[in-house]
């Protein structure tokens, strides 16, 4: 959900950005608007940190065993995908904003797009396994092992 809140407020941090890059004061209304975008990425970075140690330590559900290798593998990119992006958004954001590394700024802005279809992608996905697969991979994603159904 935080992805989610970044991608519609990420233009707001645009007017604090230029008005730095100038050497200019920015709008109060400006800054405050940058420092949600700022910290929501942070947030973004910490909690994805936290993600990956957890995926490390206890490992991820098997594929159903039905799937085909075709499907698996591109299973495995999209997971590779959404966390490149997952980390690479806030680090590119982080530098971009701290450092005033012009570059990261513009691979921040250019990598918008991607993770709006990758993200949409992987929804899909997730409902086609579900409603005409007729698997049990949106359920678990929901409801993993461990976790008992209220």
């Amino acid at each position: 959900m935080l992805i989610v809140l970044q991608l519609v407020i990420g233009e707001d941090i645009k007017p604090a950005y230029r008005a730095f890059s100038r050497g200019a004061e920015p709008a109060a209304g400006d800054v405050f608007n940058a420092n949600i975008h700022v910290y929501v990425g942070l947030a973004v970075l910490g909690l994805a940190i936290w993600r990956l140690a957890v995926r490390l330590r206890h490992g991820v559900p098997a594929a159903p065993p039905e799937e085909s290798v075709l499907l698996k593998r591109i299973a495995a990119a999209a997971h590779f995908l959404l966390y490149l992006f997952i980390f690479g958004m806030p680090i590119t954001g982080a530098l971009a904003w701290y450092f005033s590394f012009r570059a990261m700024g513009e691979i921040h802005e250019l990598a918008k797009p991607v993770i709006i279809i990758v993200v949409g992608l992987h929804a899909a996905a997730a409902l086609w396994q579900h409603f005409y697969v007729k698997s049990d991979v949106l359920v678990r994603m929901l409801r993993p092992a461990g976790r008992r159904a209220p």
